[in-house]
């Protein structure tokens, strides 16, 4: 067996962009929600409801996002004590992403340049992405009283890239696959100045955040006249319960994602791949000779051909990787045997993905 040390110019790190689709259907777009009653109707049912891709009970069902209500002011959701106003799910989950996103317990939420006090958070299941969200893949449809829209994110128009404690920061806009919707040859973001943008894309924490208040506008002012129940204190965020109002903020969105029937969701993940590239230089005086008992006799280590002692021939089909402990590392197999001899040189490129 032969050795030889690597050098520093052997070694090349290589990054590369991976993108796959998210739902665990396999496809791209997801076009069937279901909502699981027991989860709704416990104690996580005030903080948030999952969607699955098929009936929860059902084989192979699987969480595939969840919608939260968040209320700086505590409305939409019952109140923890009656004593205590404000003091609710809604609000709970404002502050989460405000420590989560902003990383300012007092600082709202600023949606194109309009301060929100409340959102709707989608946040995918860990399971299904990656490394982060693809910008630029997302399309999602939203039905109201109004009709429908088609949201995206706004990363291909971005000059300067934004951010804050989740990463980078998208506007959502009205379009799709990160497209904005074209009118007679005009292109618009789609919301008005006054009630600010459709929310946030946050792909590194695998969120989006929508803002209610740009939604309940009318169609004329790039709404789907939006409708819940935020305004509220009685009821659970949910849904649950005796004194819940008839559509609470999350069974509201949850039918503005699944209303329609042409209801669509389509988003992809993303992954850096980090691929080590390391070189093996056979040079031509190199590596001609084997170990192998075929070419050499185990008893006296003499060659057992005469021929082959000025002019050997050996195939190459196996690159080790050894530490200084002389310690395996890794190995590397040949697609096909390499013939080596005095004439000739090789350049073995092995593959390291981590």
């Amino acid at each position: 067996m032969s050795f030889k040390r690597f050098e520093a110019d052997d070694f090349v790190v290589s990054a590369d962009s991976v993108t796959s689709t998210l739902w665990s259907t396999g496809n791209a777009t997801l076009t069937q929600f279901y909502s699981a009653s027991v989860q709704e109707a416990g104690s996580s049912g005030n903080f948030y409801l999952n969607v699955y891709q098929t009936g929860s009970d059902l084989s192979g069902s699987a969480v595939q996002f969840a919608i939260a209500y968040g209320n700086s002011f505590g409305s939409g959701s019952r109140v923890y004590n009656l004593a205590v106003d404000g003091r609710s799910p809604s609000s709970t989950i404002y502050g989460q992403y405000q420590d989560l996103v902003i990383g300012d317990e007092n600082t709202n939420f600023l949606f194109g340049d309009v301060t929100q006090s409340q959102f709707f958070a989608i946040s995918f299941e860990r399971a299904r992405y990656k490394e982060s969200l693809f910008p630029g893949s997302l399309t999602l449809n939203l039905s109201g009283s109004a009709g429908k829209i088609s949201l995206t994110d706004d990363s291909q128009y971005v000059i300067a890239q934004t951010f804050n404690e989740a990463g980078r920061v998208y506007q959502l806009i009205s379009g799709s696959a990160g497209v904005k919707y074209t009118n007679n040859g005009t292109t618009s973001d789609g919301y008005s100045a006054k009630s600010g943008s459709y929310g946030w894309f946050l792909p590194d924490i695998g969120t989006i955040l929508l803002n209610p208040i740009a939604l309940a506008q009318p169609a004329i002012s790039g709404g789907i006249a939006f409708g819940y129940s935020g305004s509220t204190e009685s009821g659970g965020n949910a849904g649950t319960g005796s004194a819940t109002p008839t559509l609470t903020p999350l069974t509201s969105m949850y039918k503005a994602i699944s209303g329609s029937t042409a209801s669509s969701f389509t988003i992809n993940a993303q992954e850096t791949i980090t691929s080590d590239y390391i070189f093996v230089r056979p040079r031509s005086s190199e590596f001609n000779y084997s170990e192998n008992p075929s070419f050499i006799s185990g008893s006296t280590g003499e060659i057992l051909y005469s021929s082959f002692i000025n002019n050997p021939q050996v195939y190459i089909t196996t690159v080790g990787m050894y530490n200084d402990n002389n310690e395996l590392l890794a190995v590397a197999k040949l697609s096909r045997p390499l013939v080596k001899d005095f004439t000739k040189e090789a350049l073995i490129r092995v593959k390291l993905d981590f």
